[in-house]
């Protein structure tokens, strides 16, 4: 299960509306940089700082394939995610209001 700490960090990733298109992207299939790049009117040093935080994150997985890099979602992650919303945003015996 995610912490309070860890979910910070993820949401500080999915803040940015371009990572925000770039998850929307990957949630169809893994994707090559290259292909990620032909959907955004930005530069590749630009959609490289996004791929680091995302995949720094956890919220995304590189794998090397010749010269290109190939991302996709860590979907086990998302559920997490899931999860976490859910137990913050329901009552429960343990709610922090309840201290």
């Amino acid at each position: 299960m995610l912490s309070c700490t860890d979910s910070a960090l993820v949401f500080k990733a999915l803040s940015d509306e371009t990572r925000l298109r770039i998850v929307d992207l990957l949630s169809c299939d893994e994707l090559c940089a290259c292909t990620i790049l032909e959907s955004f009117n930005i530069t590749q040093p630009t959609l490289s700082y996004h791929m680091k935080i995302l995949t720094e994150s956890g919220l995304v997985k590189s794998r090397k394939e010749g010269l290109w890099t190939r991302y996709a979602l860590n979907t086990d992650l998302f559920d997490q995610i899931k999860v976490f919303l859910n137990q913050i945003t329901s009552d429960k015996e343990n709610c922090i209001c309840r201290r």
